[in-house]
């Protein structure tokens, strides 16, 4: 998959493109995260990207030549346009699937108080916002959206189940886990997990998934109550006990 970012500070993402999951995607060829600096497109002298609002206001707005011709040059034409915007549709699972669906896809990294609209306008852009709050700027944004949607992407994990089985994508929240040492300070891993029944190891994580979800999301868990599972006998019984208690 091909992720194209325009913005006005490619070095903030290198610690996330180049490191961890996304750097070794990027390695073998999974990912390719092509950083386009918007001011290398700006015919303005000093490189100048943003000017003052029409109408008055506060704050520079990006003005259109520079991003016109940054978007140009990746013949981006016709393609998936995306713009980190607070006033966009809140990033959520779906739209992270979708996404990931894709060959290739442009994000562009608003800053000060936006772009000019008519970039958006012409450019056939989706808005899309990370949550109910403004940052500085997109880029935070779009590393965010970048790392959610590079995990579907096959290949990125280390196996197919592994985003699927995540918290949230599975509809419940992830259940505890642990690792050595088996007793620190006093504090003891549960004992269901080293008795190499791995029936009974999946039915304790059910639960714990189950119990989490109940008491920190409780919107989830209307949502997963709501929907028709494929649940065996053993898991319903679980279901059914947490359902029932207080």
């Amino acid at each position: 998959m091909k992720i194209n970012v325009l913005t006005l500070f490619p070095e903030m993402f290198t610690a996330v493109t180049e490191s961890s999951i996304l750097g070794k995607a990027a390695e073998k060829g999974i990912l390719d995260i092509n950083l386009i600096n918007i001011r290398d497109f700006s015919k303005d002298r000093h490189n100048k990207a943003d000017d003052t609002p029409y109408g008055g206001g506060v704050g520079m707005v990006m003005f259109c030549q520079p991003i016109f011709d940054a978007l140009r040059s990746i013949g981006a034409e016709e393609k998936k346009i995306i713009y980190m915007s607070p006033r966009g549709s809140v990033l959520n699972q779906g739209k992270i699937e979708e996404l990931a669906s894709l060959d290739e896809m442009t994000v562009l990294c608003g800053h000060y108080e936006g772009v000019d609209q008519r970039v958006l306008d012409y450019w056939n852009m989706e808005e899309i916002s990370i949550g109910d709050y403004v940052l500085t700027g997109g880029e935070l944004a779009a590393m965010v959206m970048i790392d959610a949607v590079s995990r579907f992407v096959p290949g990125v994990l280390g196996t197919s189940e592994s985003a699927a089985d995540e918290s949230i994508y599975s509809g419940l929240l992830e259940y505890d886990q642990y690792t050595k040492p088996r007793v620190y300070e006093g504090l003891e891993v549960p004992e269901v997990l080293f008795n190499g029944n791995h029936k009974l190891i999946h039915l304790w994580q059910f639960r714990k998934s189950l119990e989490l979800t109940k008491e920190k999301r409780p919107d989830l868990w209307e949502a997963y109550l709501s929907e028709e599972k494929n649940l065996s006998k053993e898991e319903k019984k679980i279901l059914e006990e947490i359902v029932l208690k207080p």
